[in-house]
């Protein structure tokens, strides 16, 4: 059985505290791999100016994910996936040996009841949620939480959330990190260039853009 994390997103850009929050994870909750599974378009940020291209944020999170055991996924664009729940349920069937975990920011759970049958997801895998600044206390009094507070586990129990039954959280507190994507992007909106140069640089040179697995295409 392999215990596997994964961390979705828009990754617009990847940066320090997702690979920080990744790293502190995989020890955490004993995981032996983490896919960070960049979302071709996020149903919930659907019409924003400052997306940038799909190959731009993948590019930055290879680099980003750099010399880690952090794995970054395509998954979602080659499956054709566009919501969490259908994508978990896909990846379950196709690795059935495999054991799944999702990661959160708690800023991201303040928000958790908009997701597409977020109750099934809840169902389909446990859920870790990692401390992010300034949070804390909206997370708890999150909408979801309603629901979802009878499933809480110690964090003293991290390691053993193979054993549990879904629906289950735990929340993971590391020392907090500031970074931020939204801060990234408003100090260079146009960030994603050098990535797309890259991208094209590669392709024009006829050198294979990612390295291919029989999941997909990864960084280490």
């Amino acid at each position: 059985m392999t215990r596997i994390g994964l961390l979705g997103g828009s990754f617009n850009p990847a940066h320090r505290g997702h690979r920080r929050i990744s790293l502190f994870a995989m020890r955490a909750l004993d995981l032996d791999e983490l896919w960070w599974l960049v979302s071709p378009g996020n149903p919930l940020k659907e019409g924003k100016s400052d997306m940038a291209p799909f190959a731009a944020r993948f590019e930055a999170a290879e680099r980003m994910a750099q010399g880690s055991p952090i794995r970054v996924s395509d998954f979602e664009e080659r499956v054709g996936t566009r919501y969490t729940v259908d994508t978990v349920r896909e990846l379950k069937r196709r690795y059935p040996k495999s054991r799944f975990i999702w990661l959160l920011g708690s800023d991201t759970l303040t928000n958790f009841h908009k997701w597409r049958d977020w109750r099934r997801l809840a169902r389909e895998l446990p859920i870790a949620v990692i401390r992010r600044p300034g949070y804390d206390s909206s997370a708890h009094a999150a909408r979801a939480m309603g629901w979802l507070r009878g499933f809480v586990h110690p964090s003293g129990q991290a390691r053993h959330w193979t054993e549990w039954s879904a629906p289950a959280i735990i929340f993971l507190r590391l020392p907090p990190d500031p970074s931020s994507a939204t801060a990234i992007r408003a100090q260079d909106p146009h960030w994603y260039r050098q990535s797309l140069s890259r991208v094209h640089a590669r392709r024009a040179s006829r050198l294979p853009t990612f390295a291919r697995r029989p999941l997909d295409r990864t960084s280490r």
